[in-house]
């Protein structure tokens, strides 16, 4: 509707200039708004006072020189008003908006799509916690973004692959087997003093466990370090076993599973840490290795190999992303924790001393989640060292709830999620909420395939009895949807579409509380089923982009 409104300006422009209204035939790009107080009309621009300069005229002048030459306007507007210095608003015939139900019937499943992306390839890196535990609340609300921004970009028309990345290299899985070795030995009998720098978690208890029930005493006959390298391949696999087993449960699913050790395996790490020494980007100082990372930005080098040789976290991650644009991503976006904020500087320089624009790298940083039970903190778990775990939440309020109530705020403000509130099943709710609107409109559907109208199709006649205000804003409602996706494909915001989602249903219940869908007049019931059906549509649209499902009865 915005185009027609801004085509039409367009015209009128073209014509006052034909009959000398307007000097210059030079034309801005025009901006249309949707006033915020409906009083102002359904559509405002401020195109005349931007032209003043170049028209060498007032802004009123120009706006009446607009209206006077906006042709055949019938159609589609019923008033345009000039206000203050020159605004013009515009005020639509609810017939304007019948399209919109058209399209949404026609286009169904793929109404809102677009070829935005042409295409372009893109890579979605997300969660890729450390197999050393299981994922917690944090890491689901990192999942719900990652994938609906993966779930948007491409239905925007983008070639998107979600990735994890496996960090199954290095120390801190050093440190998983050791934990899991220490605990072992304590079930023989042994009295260990455990660091407080292993992982705490009666997870590692219960891994130890079973290596002791499949290979007894076996590894308490073995050195230390060999004992410790199994143990951790042992709980690593398990762990992240676990870990995918929840993001199933959770709805995530990644096209690669990407292992960090691989990098080391391929020589991979090594490549590129030489071939950025001859290109004199990683020099030796004082023993170590470092990355000239302040040459693009940073504030300050980095290692990348220390002085004993151990390689940081660091050098793999140059490697690692180096591989991602060697796979043909044109754009790579990474989903991580606010906490690791510091760490986008050195990873952008690595990017671009790899030769790519640091444009084709992004980082989505995602805030934390603060749980709550009825308003007040839910304190640590029983099991020492853990917090609740994303399996316990989706387990106690369903995939639907904790997906959807992720995404109900941006993901860089930090998020409250009440389990209580996730389980009620009233308006307070925000997935039930918008649920229940599509289940309303499945069993108005029943009801009027009772009264023998089931085919929920164009007709005319039927469609021009929706002229009633609520009836409108619905439709103005509907309308936004392909530029709410679209906008939040090219902000990579998910929220967005829940924001509009709820809008959407607060204005269906507006509605369904003053009106009868299902009416004695065959005609309008006819025209207000139509809309409704759209509604639904939409609904169900949205709710598939975010991940959550959209039942046909509640």
């Amino acid at each position: 509707m915005k185009q027609k409104i801004k085509q039409l300006i367009y015209e009128a422009l073209k014509e006052a200039h034909k009959k000398g209204k307007l000097p210059s035939s030079e034309f801005p790009d025009i901006q249309i708004e949707e006033p915020k107080s409906q009083v102002h009309g359904d559509f405002s621009t401020n195109a005349a006072m931007i032209m003043a300069s170049s028209q060498k005229m007032s802004p009123r002048k120009i706006a009446e020189a607009i209206t006077g030459n906006l042709g055949d306007r019938n159609q589609i507007i019923s008033k345009v008003e000039i206000a203050g210095p020159g605004f013009i608003n515009f005020y639509l015939k609810e017939s304007s908006w019948y399209p919109v139900l058209f399209r949404i019937h026609e286009e169904n499943a793929r109404f809102g799509s677009s070829n935005l992306g042409k295409g372009e390839k893109i890579q979605v890196e997300f969660v890729s916690s450390n197999p050393t535990g299981p994922l917690h609340v944090g890491h689901g609300r990192g999942a719900a973004v990652g994938d609906s921004v993966g779930n948007i970009l491409a239905f925007c028309g983008y070639d998107v692959e979600k990735e994890y990345y496996i960090n199954d290299s290095g120390r801190q899985i050093n440190t998983l087997g050791r934990s899991v070795f220490y605990r072992y030995r304590e079930l023989f009998g042994e009295k260990i003093e455990f660091p407080a720098t292993c992982y705490q978690g009666d997870y590692i208890r219960d891994i130890a466990i079973k290596i002791k029930d499949a290979d007894g005493n076996k590894f308490l006959e073995q050195d230390e370090e060999t004992a410790v390298s199994y143990c951790a391949r042992l709980a690593a696999k398990e762990i992240l076993e676990g870990i995918r087993q929840d993001l199933d449960f959770f709805g995530v699913k990644f096209d690669v599973w990407f292992s960090e050790q691989s990098l080391y395996d391929s020589g991979k790490v090594e490549s590129v840490i030489n071939d950025f020494k001859k290109k004199e980007i990683v020099y030796k100082n004082e023993g170590a290795l470092w990355f000239k990372t302040s040459d693009y930005g940073d504030e300050k080098d980095r290692v990348v190999v220390k002085k004993n040789g151990e390689k940081t976290y660091f050098a793999s991650d140059i490697a690692y992303h180096q591989e991602k644009y060697e796979r043909g991503f044109d754009l790579v976006i990474d989903v991580w924790g606010a906490d690791h904020h510091g760490y986008i500087p050195r990873l952008t320089a690595c990017v671009e001393a790899s030769g790519k624009d640091r444009n084709q790298f992004q980082v989505i940083l995602v805030q934390l989640v603060n749980l709550l039970r009825g308003g007040e903190p839910v304190a640590m778990s029983t099991r020492a060292g853990e917090f609740i775990t994303l399996k316990d939440v989706i387990s106690e309020v369903g995939r639907d709830a904790a997906r959807f109530i992720f995404l109900t705020r941006h993901y860089d403000s930090p998020l409250d999620f009440d389990l209580e509130l996730a389980k009620k099943k009233t308006s307070d709710n925000p997935v039930y909420y918008v649920q229940y609107v599509h289940a309303r409109i499945s069993s108005i559907i029943r009801k009027a395939a009772e009264r023998e109208i089931s085919d929920i199709v164009i007709d005319d006649e039927a469609i021009a009895m929706i002229i009633q205000s609520e009836e409108v804003e619905l439709m103005k409602a509907l309308a936004r949807y392909p530029e709410t996706i679209e906008n939040s494909a090219k902000l990579m915001e998910p929220h967005r579409i829940t924001f509009f989602l709820m809008n959407l249903a607060s204005l269906f219940h507006a509605y369904y509380n003053k009106h009868r869908v299902l009416t004695d007049d065959p005609l309008l019931s006819r025209g207000r089923l139509y809309l409704v059906a759209a509604v639904q549509k939409v609904i169900r649209n949205g709710l598939t982009l975010l991940g959550v499902s959209a039942p046909e009865r509640m």
